[in-house]
């Protein structure tokens, strides 16, 4: 016969008629139970600790607990977490993982993302370093009130509200997002064009600053897959201010976003966050090759993505 444990309804019931003076055999008779059954629901969740009683609300709770933390983790073998591993030190985030395992059925039974999570902690408890795979939360950013807004001041530069509406969909390929990321050296930089559609990404990078660098680089990334780009979303800054002479020598339209308004170019605000993944901001990019700088971008292409059906970048880009 399968041993059910007891149900809340049943353990108020033994509270009520112990309370009434009768023994744990006669309980057990009229709730239809072995009496060990009730011996040991007893010896394991009456309050010890204060006055010996047996309350049944402590004791659900208690059972509830001790169920969580002996399932955890226990049904998944050592070569489960060998996959977990190994994609963690791609740096994957666990819910990454999960679809990918989904996708691909590597488990016999699916591994949710909290199980991962526990499991990262519970290894950093152990003088683990699988926490330090884990993409780093967003940097804080500081509003500026009454602040005048010098930047960006370039004649005839076209606003994003003037791009087509349906770029702002993701329902086509073609349409780009353009930034720069810094390193700790006065001229560490790169430049980072995003696909919207699949999320593709390449990075340039950068001899200097300088707006005559920017545009050399963005010209010879472009020149990769030229059919491919329709517009381009930039940013303020001054290093790009010389657009016109990409779009000359590109058929792409270059459009601007709002200043201080990040989430109008989310998409490449995320994969930013990814690249310090990679390249820390503490860290210099002085000896950074383009060949580097290929490599990250194939690691982030390679990263299935939740938004398509855990599918990577690379393949819905081109299409395989």
């Amino acid at each position: 016969m399968e041993y059910k444990q007891l149900t809340y309804e049943e353990r108020v019931t033994l509270s009520a008629l112990r309370l009434q003076g009768l023994s744990v055999r006669a309980i057990a008779t009229m709730l239809g139970r072995h009496h060990s059954t009730l011996y040991r629901e007893l010896a394991r969740n009456r309050c010890h600790v204060t006055d010996g009683a047996y309350r049944p609300s402590k004791a659900q709770r208690r059972t509830r607990a001790r169920r969580s933390r002996s399932r955890r983790n226990t049904h998944y073998s050592f070569d489960d977490f060998l996959i977990v591993r190994k994609l963690l030190r791609q740096r994957w985030s666990p819910e990454q993982i999960v679809g990918h395992i989904r996708r691909y059925k590597l488990m016999k039974r699916l591994m949710s993302h909290e199980t991962i999570y526990r499991y990262i902690w519970q290894d950093k408890a152990n003088g683990g370093k699988l926490w330090t795979y884990l993409r780093q939360s967003a940097k804080q950013r500081r509003k500026r009130y009454k602040a005048y807004d010098s930047r960006g001041r370039l004649a005839n530069k076209r606003h994003i509200s003037e791009r087509p509406k349906s770029v702002e969909s993701r329902k086509y390929k073609g349409h780009w997002e353009i930034d720069t990321v810094h390193g700790r050296g006065s001229s560490d930089c790169i430049v980072t064009l995003l696909e919207r559609k699949t999320g593709f990404v390449m990075i340039g990078k950068l001899k200097d600053k300088s707006t005559d660098s920017l545009n050399k680089k963005t010209i010879r990334l472009i020149n990769r897959n030229p059919t491919m780009f329709k517009t381009i979303t930039s940013d303020n800054g001054t290093e790009f201010h010389q657009y016109l002479k990409i779009e000359a020598r590109c058929n792409a339209k270059f459009y601007f976003a709002t200043p201080y308004h990040s989430w109008e170019r989310g998409s490449n605000e995320n994969v930013n966050g990814l690249i310090r993944q990679y390249l820390p901001k503490t860290e210099s990019m002085k000896n950074l090759s383009q060949q580097q700088c290929d490599q990250i971008a194939d690691w982030l292409n390679r990263r299935p993505r939740k938004r398509l059906n855990y599918k990577t970048p690379e393949e819905v880009y081109y299409g395989i």
